[in-house]
């Protein structure tokens, strides 16, 4: 593999190369005098036009808060505490005004909220009788509103329905299929004895595979709950596997043998095996399939045959982003390097340096780190161009910062103080 690398810091040129001749005094005074008057024009012309960095808004939250932005609206999630409720409020862009708020269980953790439909839902642990349980509740965006809630955790479905899983681990598992309108229930599994596993696409969850502890593994239509296919696939030893979800394969790892099998999602058809391989977990590389083994090394596999394309073991995990792939080399303390990658071939394209990494949105990533005069410079990766381009530098921020759709909230010199700052095109 190849170790050439972009260098994305600063341009230099070398020599100039031979001057022209020297125009006549008189002529060149008059040239000098008018390239002055056409650089004035421009100057003012720029300034003229580019705009003023937006002033940054500070937050009411507190230090441990969740942030989100829903078009208008600012939502901020602020955690419970021994001695303080926590809440959930939303504020109206640009200027954070006061728009509605709701208090939050005093003995739960919420950590995720998702717009849906004129709806946000939150999802946390509440703590009760009976233990601690996996709770989602659906609000109205406009008001604050409750409307309903129901077990598990959420995800959207590709008909705009949800998908809510519970249990696992110790506890017989629960997967139920919603209306987001009213929780109202489509379709549902109750007490199942097995780990769940569900596929994403970019437009929702489309399958939900269940991988019994005593028996065989079935495939459901996520919309309808209906099975698509069911077969036995441990090994002979009726050892326990490990499944994965990666497009249209379904990899069976098991770990005792150090085997992996692939099989087609929809008929659980055998595609191919691959033996003495240990591995840790399984990663979507776009046109290659990655594992990452135990002796920490990364493999490329062609999906159709499972045969290895490349491996290294210089990279920690990748993923696949504008057609490449993007890697990472672990660093000190948040900071990572990360590396654009060709796919099919694990020959490096470029090194985008070392970030603290955020995605604002799909396919825009933004990373951050300590500018050495003072605040935090962001950059923007772009990995389809290798390359790094610098959009802001928060002169007041210190870190410990959250990435929304076009903007960050970063904590700020003074105690328990965020600001919202707009990240300048």
């Amino acid at each position: 593999m190849s170790d050439s690398v972009i260098d994305l810091g600063v341009l230099r040129h070398g020599p100039d190369p031979d001057p022209l001749p020297r125009p006549p005094r008189a002529h060149g005074r008059t040239l000098r005098c008018a390239l002055v008057v056409l650089l004035a024009m421009v100057t003012l012309a720029a300034g003229a036009v580019t705009p003023s960095r937006p002033a940054p808004v500070t937050l009411p939250a507190r230090p441990g808060s969740d942030v989100m932005i829903d078009g208008d609206l600012l939502l901020v999630m602020e955690p419970t505490s021994p001695r303080r409720q926590g809440r959930l409020a939303a504020y109206r862009l640009p200027d954070a005004e006061p728009v509605w708020q709701v208090p939050l269980s005093a003995e739960a953790r919420y950590w995720g909220m998702t717009p849906l439909n004129g709806m946000l839902l939150t999802t946390g642990y509440e703590i009760g009788p009976e233990g601690r349980e996996t709770r989602t509740i659906a609000l109205d965006r406009a008001t604050g509103a409750y409307r309903w809630q129901q077990p598990g955790t959420v995800t959207k479905l590709t008909d705009g329905n949800l998908l809510l899983r519970s249990g696992g681990e110790t506890e017989p598992s629960s997967v139920r299929a919603v209306d987001p309108c009213c929780g109202t229930v489509r379709w549902q599994l109750s007490g199942v004895t097995a780990d769940v596993t569900v596929r994403g696409t970019e437009r929702g969850v489309d399958r939900v595979v269940l991988n019994q502890l005593d028996g065989p593994v079935e495939v459901r239509d996520a919309i309808t709950g209906v099975v698509l296919a069911r077969a036995d696939l441990r090994p002979p030893d009726r050892g326990p596997i490990g499944l994965d979800l990666i497009n249209d394969l379904l990899l069976a790892v098991d770990r005792g043998s150090g085997t992996v099998t692939a099989y087609g999602v929809d008929r659980l058809d055998r595609r191919w095996t691959r033996t003495r391989v240990n591995v840790d977990f399984t990663l979507d590389c776009g046109p290659v399939l990655c594992l990452r083994t135990g002796n920490n090394e990364l493999q490329a596999l062609d999906p159709a045959t499972g045969e290895v394309r490349w491996r290294s073991s210089r990279w920690g995990w990748a993923w696949s982003t504008d057609g490449r792939l993007m890697a990472n080399i672990s660093g000190i303390g948040p900071l990572e390097q990360y590396i654009v990658l060709d796919a099919l071939t694990g020959r490096q394209l470029a090194d985008l340096g070392r970030w603290e990494l955020y995605q604002l949105d799909v396919g825009r990533l933004v990373g951050i780190r300590r500018h050495p005069d003072g605040g935090v410079l962001v950059g923007e990766l772009d990995v389809g161009a290798a390359k790094t381009r610098v959009v802001d530098v928060l002169p007041r921020a210190t870190g410990d910062c959250q990435a929304v759709t076009g903007y960050l909230v970063c904590s700020v010199a003074a105690p328990g103080s965020y600001q919202l700052w707009k990240l300048i095109d």
